[in-house]
């Protein structure tokens, strides 16, 4: 079979094969699709082997659902190479098919269950289907005015100045890449006008822009440099990738000039990235060091033996690609060798104190089942810029989105009313954070008030007016990354008229307080060491039923208890007096006692001879609205020793 098999290779089958020994992805795609369906199906391990050579162009392509088919049909047809279920996996991890991913990776680690690429992308395959991997805040939308209908990629702010490579069709020259089938890439640019929008993207002014490709620019802190890749196709050789730099006249780009980094003629390197300090440029480079391509850095001021691998915190055995410096000490990079989504997603890698780094995925929606890279940010305060994606794109185009994460909306509002919950105009709201911060505000006219806050910080508020007694509030704010808002209302006591103390219970014809009582006391101890210069009189209220006599022992009785567990407390006995007035002062219907029980007009006194009106639902009503325990405040001017 074997000898049949190569006996029918073609000479087309042989194009291909140099197509992609040079890097021709694309026009080698399509020379291995034609000889394949040409094929016939009995050949097996020819048919095999062009479909695992046309999966590795689709891979390189970024076409993860068309390399997923590909590599299925080499497995289908026995191609004999044991990563086969390892690159399927891959693909399909990319094409965001996570259980048919994490199926074929369990196939291959059941082969090699220490393979380290197999089982970082096991883990990001299992996280994202389970739902694990973070998803952010972050709004990402389509930056259509500066996408064409090929590849417009790797966006980098400049000032006001948005510099991206793109492909479009009236980039420079006339020929189409062999490796991405469209035209060579060029440097294109877009401004902002004097209302701060973007403006339709044009072609860099100068000379940088050539029939070869050039993209992935960067910049020296000054804006006069620039850095950029360029990648040089020779018919004789295979295309070679390297860091160039331009210098800006006026408005105008020079030439550029190969930036040699090494002697080394073999190597690529690509994707360059300036430290804002102008110390360092990092970039990617296929040099020997973790596996795949890795980041490399290397000084600007003193280049001698200063080159260095970025190490095993960032790099892995997989690629990791467009490096960008958001500060000295943090960079943006892209990888498809952490755990992830699929294909590349981006990561944020902070240096420690110990010269290493610490890596975190970016989450969704930033990153997705696609690849994901080329990052710039408006400035290191603000989370907020560009990056590309060849997300929802079959054909592996790439294109610019926005990213931004919005500030978070943590607001604390309320109302601040008396105790016939009736607004307090005028209050004065004080709000003080353990984090050092200070607020006040004034209640508008339906006593509402309104703060922003911070996350995970403890507060304590304070309100108050004129003729209110001041009431406190404590609470802290809750650490989620999520738009919250808190309500809190605060109920002042009047200082020239009796207050009812909701919720004060007594034992049927005895003055024992009962357990559920204890709530409300407690309040009224909080009130009284909220305002420690106020004295106040307890006075207790009974219906219209029994005699005078026997309702005002039994409503003084139940004065003093309340007194009693105040004094209980620790609240100091000078402060406090007590009176029973048995059914002698009969309730007013207020707002707040109308709006709960509309059969009483508001300013009616629910009098004996008022509630022998009514039907027996009301008149139980009308009792239970008399039973009542108040106090009155009787000055403001205790002296606290």
């Amino acid at each position: 079979m074997l000898l049949t098999a190569v006996s029918c290779r073609s000479p087309k089958l042989a194009v291909a094969d140099e197509q992609m020994q040079r890097g021709e992805y694309f026009d080698a795609a399509r020379t291995y699709r034609a000889v394949y369906n040409k094929t016939p199906r009995n050949e097996r391990l020819l048919r095999g082997e062009i479909a695992w050579k046309m999966a590795q162009c689709h891979d390189k392509l970024g076409q993860s659902a068309r390399a997923a088919a590909a590599y299925h049909n080499a497995i289908r047809y026995g191609y004999p190479d044991s990563t086969a279920a390892l690159r399927l996996a891959r693909s399909l991890h990319a094409d965001g098919k996570y259980a048919a991913a994490l199926k074929a990776y369990d196939e291959f680690l059941a082969l090699a269950p220490d393979n380290h690429e197999a089982l970082t992308g096991r883990d990001g395959a299992a996280s994202a289907l389970a739902g694990k991997v973070a998803r952010t805040r972050y709004k990402v939308v389509n930056a259509k005015i500066f996408n064409s209908r090929r590849s417009d990629f790797s966006p980098m702010i400049q000032g006001d100045i948005l510099y991206f490579t793109t492909t479009n069709e009236k980039v420079t020259g006339d020929s189409k890449s062999e490796i991405t089938g469209m035209k060579r890439g060029d440097v294109w640019m877009s401004r902002k006008n004097e209302r701060g929008e973007w403006q339709r993207p044009e072609p860099v002014e100068g000379e940088l822009n050539t029939e070869h490709d050039e993209g992935v620019v960067s910049f020296s802190p000054d804006g006069t440099s620039m850095f950029l890749t360029r990648a040089v196709r020779r018919p004789d050789a295979d295309t070679r990738v390297s860091i160039w730099t331009s210098r800006r006249s006026d408005a105008k780009w020079s030439a550029p000039q190969m930036f040699e980094i090494t002697s080394d003629t073999v190597s690529n390197h690509a994707h360059p990235a300036v430290s804002p300090s102008g110390d360092w440029l990092y970039f990617s480079s296929d040099m020997p060091g973790e596996g795949g391509r890795d980041l490399w850095r290397v000084n600007l001021r003193d280049r001698d033996g200063s080159l260095e691998n970025l190490g095993p915190w960032i790099n892995t055995p997989g690629d990791e690609v467009f490096p960008y410096c958001l500060t000295d000490s943090v960079i943006i990079f892209a990888s498809d060798g952490h755990p992830g989504y699929g294909g590349l997603d981006l990561f944020r890698a902070t240096m420690t104190r110990s010269g290493g780094w610490r890596v975190e995925n970016m989450g969704q929606p930033v990153n997705s089942s696609a690849d994901d890279f080329g990052i710039t940010y408006f400035s290191p305060e603000r989370e907020a810029g560009f990056f590309s994606s060849n997300r929802n794109d079959a054909r592996g185009y790439d294109h610019i989105f926005s990213f931004e994460l919005p500030d978070l909306k943590v607001f604390i509002s309320g109302h601040v009313l008396d105790l016939d919950e009736e607004p307090v105009r005028g209050a004065m709201i004080r709000i003080v954070g353990d984090d050092g911060s200070n607020q006040k505000a004034v209640a508008r006219d339906d006593g509402s008030f309104s703060f922003p806050l911070d996350r995970g910080v403890s507060y304590v508020m304070l309100a108050g007016a004129k003729g209110y007694l001041n009431a406190k509030q404590e609470f802290t704010s809750d650490i989620a990354e999520e738009d919250a808002e808190y309500n809190v209302d605060f109920l002042l006591a009047s200082v020239n008229k009796p207050n009812i103390v909701e919720n004060i219970f007594y034992d049927f014809d005895k003055a024992t307080l009962r357990p559920e009582s204890t709530a409300a006391l407690d309040e009224l101890v909080v009130m009284l060491r909220d305002n420690p210069n106020i004295t106040i009189e307890m006075g207790s209220h009974t219906d219209r039923v029994g005699s005078d006599a026997y309702n005002d022992r039994l409503s003084e009785r139940r004065a003093k208890s309340v007194v009693d567990y105040l004094i209980a407390a620790g609240i100091s006995p000078d402060r406090l007096r007590y009176r029973g007035y048995g059914k002698s002062r009969p309730k007013t219907v207020t707002k707040r006692i109308a709006r709960e029980y509309p059969q009483f007009p508001e300013g009616t006194v629910l009098d004996e001879e008022y509630v022998s009106t009514l039907d027996d639902d009301d008149r139980e009503a009308a009792d239970q609205i008399n039973r009542r325990t108040e106090f009155e405040v009787l000055s403001t001017d205790y002296e606290v020793y």
